[in-house]
């Protein structure tokens, strides 16, 4: 008996072995980490709302400006989500009878099957309750719906085109200048621009210098 509790041929596998004990792990960490960011649990998320909406009919086709809905984008925190009555400025003429305005027409007409109640959005893009986040900071320096939103004017249904999360920020504050444009163009969601230089020349007219610290967000 050679001493040899194993076959020789045994030590070719320690290689093999050596790569699954490091390998295993790392792929489990690694699958895991992508499972459960925000591209991948958050990115995509479209609810059904109580009414089918369509921005890709309101904002695109027709061209009705974001700001006509959510009035508050450029003065407040929050964007707004429209009262009844901004829906019936339009249909109350337009489509009165439609049977997806059904919801609408009951609570603006106080029927008793809503009780005037609002009606109840289901919110796309919510920030954890640990974030502070101030849309008309944004709009009023510049940077566009379509950079955090995607494409509305193209979604029959809104889904959440972005991650939102903190790396996602930081990324933009650390390198505002691709995603400024003329204020006048804040919800024009095919604005270009003319050339590579333009983000900078904002930025140097807006006097942008976006803060990387903890408690710009967490306050």
């Amino acid at each position: 008996m050679d001493g040899f509790v194993f076959p020789r041929w045994a030590n070719s596998l320690r290689p093999a072995l050596l790569v699954l004990l490091i390998g295993v792990p790392l792929y489990v960490i690694v699958m895991f980490a992508y499972g459960a960011s925000p591209r991948t649990t958050d990115v995509g998320y479209a609810p059904k709302q109580p009414v089918p909406y369509s921005h890709a009919l309101h904002a695109g086709e027709l061209g009705i400006d974001c700001r006509y809905c959510h009035t508050a984008v450029e003065v407040a925190a929050n964007a707004t989500i429209p009262p009844t009555q901004t829906c019936m400025n339009c249909h109350a003429n337009i489509r009165r009878g439609s049977e997806k305005l059904t919801p609408v027409r009951e609570r603006f007409y106080d029927t008793e099957a809503a009780a005037g109640m609002p009606l109840e959005w289901i919110r796309v893009h919510d920030l954890p309750d640990y974030v502070y986040f101030n849309h008309s900071a944004h709009v009023r320096r510049g940077v566009g719906c379509v950079s955090c939103h995607g494409r509305v004017d193209k979604m029959e249904v809104v889904y959440q085109a972005e991650p939102l999360s903190m790396g996602w920020c930081l990324d933009c504050h650390r390198n505002p200048e691709p995603h400024l444009r003329p204020l006048d163009k804040i919800t024009d969601m095919s604005w270009q621009p003319a050339d590579s230089a333009e983000g900078h020349r904002l930025a140097e007219q807006y006097n942008i210098h976006p803060s990387t610290d903890c408690n710009t967000c967490h306050r």
